[in-house]
């Protein structure tokens, strides 16, 4: 393996870090892991979450989900401040939204699913005879919705015909049929 090897992820021992540039890059990772972990509770379990962390300078830092003041009242066992109404809106909204994206999440999954059935549709009318037109697919071997498509097919082609007949007898440039120029 060329280029810097590391020395991978190694276990720590757990003792103060004497050096203080790596004491504080451990504490500003150790905290975003805090801050991490913590947000994934919220989000997973609904919890209630607080932490309040001081750099070794002495710099407070804190996490807190709703509110600080409604973990600490909710741990001194306190009731919340009367004008607490922030939470309960915030999480309405967030219900509400969250309703319009799983919303949009069956939508969007169902689009996909037909498209997909369409594909096999597609790949059934034309696998096995790549030299065979469309056409010749063996109709017994179609479903129901790929008869459907057959049809509508057929008449495109009907219709397409039929107007380059009526160009020919009129004595008009006939137009193309599959990328193919028709001649009189």
């Amino acid at each position: 393996m060329a280029g810097r090897q590391t020395r991978g992820r190694q276990r720590i021992d757990m003792k103060r870090i004497e050096n203080e540039n790596d004491r504080l890059i451990t504490f500003s990772k150790r905290r975003s892991g805090i801050y991490k972990k913590s947000n994934e509770l919220v989000t997973l379990c609904g919890a209630q979450v607080g932490v309040a962390v001081f750099s070794p300078a002495g710099k407070p830092f804190s996490f807190a989900h709703p509110s600080i003041d409604a973990v600490a009242n909710w741990f001194l066992n306190r009731n919340p401040p009367p004008n607490d109404r922030s939470h309960a809106l915030v999480e309405s909204y967030r219900r509400v939204r969250l309703n319009e994206l799983n919303q949009r999440q069956e939508e969007l999954i169902n689009q996909i699913q037909a498209e997909q059935a369409r594909n096999e549709v597609l790949k059934r009318l034309t696998e096995g005879k790549r030299d065979a037109a469309w056409w010749e697919a063996p109709i017994e071997e179609l479903n129901r919705e790929e008869l459907y498509q057959m049809k509508a097919r057929m008449e495109d082609l009907r219709r397409t015909l039929q107007k380059s007949i009526d160009q020919r007898i009129r004595g008009e440039p006939c137009a193309s049929i599959e990328g193919q120029k028709l001649e009189k």
